[in-house]
């Protein structure tokens, strides 16, 4: 069947069948709780309303996922109504999703596809080590990053976390770039919790750490020193714009860990952006490093959840240090069944954030008021300052942005940063750079 008569097929199924959902699916689920009932109520009570063809949003995608969902129904069938009502909750979220969101791509919502997939989730108990879904994404962790073992973590700042608790003592030294999330967006863990002493090198534009400066940070042998245990790098760098650390850079930073007994760490929750503006596999991009944490719940759109990888020895120390940490998941399948999607399809198609991202970089450029950093950007993100001439505070502009659908977030008193994510479209760069023309104009 052509797609255009699939589509018309599905609208009349829609306009024939609501009577039968508002009729007979709350029969079907009858054994679901109170609220899930009250709230898919809601749910047909907003999509009834919803004009079937009207030129809005996501309106024709949700008359035909709702449509594929009633025939679900139709089915009678108990493990086809529970990922049913994980649907309906979805579009009815869609439905009423008026915001362009470039706070961050950590506000991702998972896709119907991972919803079907935590739903359908084997699980087991993960502190045991049997819990096959979680087992499975550590294996296809470790492998894509070229690595011995992986383990699955809450958050990405526990992750780095116990990259630092593994490799170093108390009183032991890391070095950290000036800008780095860990040394300014971590609540301090690394010493509250460890004792470890940061040193800070200053973050060149470009994100990098100069070589020359690394070299001049490694303690000597002295009594009166702390000892340096540590390398770490963030890619791609945040702060710094969003900027790509190249594989042939990394490289040289391992070589001077190496040549002076140290390990290398790299905060890699977006590489899979920065291997993607490369064109590079991860694997290749991380090769020195000893360990490398990365986030499933930014542009890879999984709901919750990072990796950390290294050797085995390595994640079996920071299997303990997890529990100690108090994050040892039970049944976390239910969270990784996401993450396997992340990493086989998400991945794949981040090179669409970059060209979106490049796209507002574009657009800003003709908004007054507005100092962009140099660029484009490479990877999703767009750093801009207001000039002098602009009067509106930073908050007055993030007011008057989300009244027109827009939610943006500011990085610095006169600072802005966008990220582009899954869930930003090309209408939605539109609606961003015509909000911002008529606040600044």
């Amino acid at each position: 069947m052509a797609r255009g008569s699939l589509d018309e097929t599905l609208n009349h199924l829609w306009l024939a069948d609501l009577g039968f959902v508002k009729m007979n699916f709350m029969r079907i689920c009858a054994r679901r709780s109170e609220e899930i009932r009250r709230l898919l109520n809601g749910y047909i009570n907003v999509v009834e309303n919803k004009k079937i063809g009207q030129n809005e949003p996501g309106a024709n995608l949700s008359v035909r996922e709702v449509s594929w969902n009633i025939l679900l129904i139709k089915q009678s069938n108990f493990r086809q109504s529970f990922l049913l009502t994980s649907h309906f909750l979805f579009l009815f979220r869609r439905l009423n999703m008026d915001f362009i969101d470039l706070r961050s791509d950590t506000v991702t919502k998972p896709t119907p596809e991972m919803r079907e997939a935590m739903a359908e989730a084997e699980v087991g108990d993960d502190v045991y080590m049997d819990d096959p879904t979680v087992n499975q994404l550590q294996e296809k962790a470790a492998e894509m990053l070229g690595k011995e073992d992986a383990l699955f973590v809450p958050s990405g700042t526990m992750g780095n976390l116990l990259a630092l608790l593994v490799h170093c003592q108390r009183g032991d030294e890391v070095i950290v770039g000036d800008k780095s999330h860990i040394y300014l967006n971590e609540a301090g863990g690394m010493s509250a919790l460890g004792g470890i002493h940061p040193r800070p090198v200053k973050n060149q534009a470009d994100g990098t750490l100069a070589l020359e400066d690394i070299l001049a940070a490694i303690q000597s042998e002295d009594v009166h020193h702390t000892i340096t245990r540590l390398i770490c790098l963030e890619n791609t760098q945040n702060v710094c714009g969003g900027v790509v650390l190249s594989a042939e850079y990394t490289q040289a930073v391992g070589k001077i860990a190496r040549e002076n007994n140290l390990s290398l760490h790299i905060d890699g929750a977006r590489i899979f952006n920065a291997a993607a503006v490369l064109g590079i596999s991860v694997k290749e991009l991380v090769e020195p490093a000893d360990s490398v944490m990365f986030c499933l719940s930014k542009g890879l759109v999984a709901p919750v959840g990072s990796m950390l990888v290294g050797t085995k020895k390595f994640i079996n120390r920071a299997r303990h240090l997890r529990k100690m940490l108090g994050g040892g998941m039970r049944q976390a399948g239910v969270l990784a069944a996401a993450g396997l999607i992340s990493l086989e399809k998400m991945s794949t198609r981040l090179g669409q954030d970059h060209a979106r991202a490049k796209s507002l970089f574009e657009g800003l450029k003709q908004v007054q008021g507005l100092r962009l950093d140099a660029g484009p950007t490479s990877s999703n993100m767009v750093y801009f300052d207001l000039l002098d001439e602009v009067k509106l505070s930073v908050d007055q502009i993030i007011e008057e942005m989300k009244k027109r659908g827009v939610l943006v977030d500011w990085a610095g008193p006169r600072r802005f940063r966008l990220v582009t994510h899954y869930w930003v479209d090309d209408a939605g760069v539109s609606k961003t750079l015509k909000a911002f023309a008529e606040v600044l104009g």
